[in-house]
């Protein structure tokens, strides 16, 4: 899969339904036939997987040793409220309610991609982050990718 690329403003309907955008709809051809897998995300986000990245993600996660404690933790809150997703006839998909409520999401959403998964952030949520940006973004780039890698740009 080659990496999703955009930013696009949504709105939910009053059922949670998000119709997906074309844009991103043709970023993900398979999604039709496949679907999709929506999760919790490490902040107060959600995040939308291909059917087959969600795979990837799990079968990296059946790797670890289920024998320690942390790695269960981990297992059990990363896939808490995984849900399969599918495209209806108009382009939609169903977010669910409980997903939504952790979020905190209304009726106003972002659709941020980030490489192989789409994070769905509320509106205010996702500026107010943005918002935060470091005062010097440069030198959070140099302590990220610096560190003897070499990179254009």
């Amino acid at each position: 899969m080659s990496h999703l690329i955009g930013e696009f403003d949504c709105k939910l309907d009053a059922k949670g339904r998000l119709m997906v955008p074309s844009g991103l709809k043709k970023q993900l051809p398979a999604a039709d036939a496949e679907g999709l897998v929506i999760n919790r995300g490490f902040e107060k986000h959600l995040v939308i997987y291909s059917k087959a990245e969600w795979d990837k993600v799990t079968a990296e996660l059946a790797q670890l040793n289920q024998y320690e404690e942390k790695n269960r933790k981990f297992i059990r809150y990363f896939t808490r409220g995984a849900t399969e997703l599918s495209l209806d006839a108009s382009g939609r998909v169903l977010l669910p309610k409980s997903l939504l409520e952790y979020a905190g999401i209304g009726a106003e959403v972002v659709l941020s991609c980030q490489f192989n998964k789409i994070e769905v952030w509320a509106k205010d949520a996702y500026d107010a982050q943005l918002d935060d940006e470091p005062e010097n973004f440069s030198s959070l780039a140099e302590e990220v990718m610096g560190k003897g890698r070499r990179i254009d740009g």
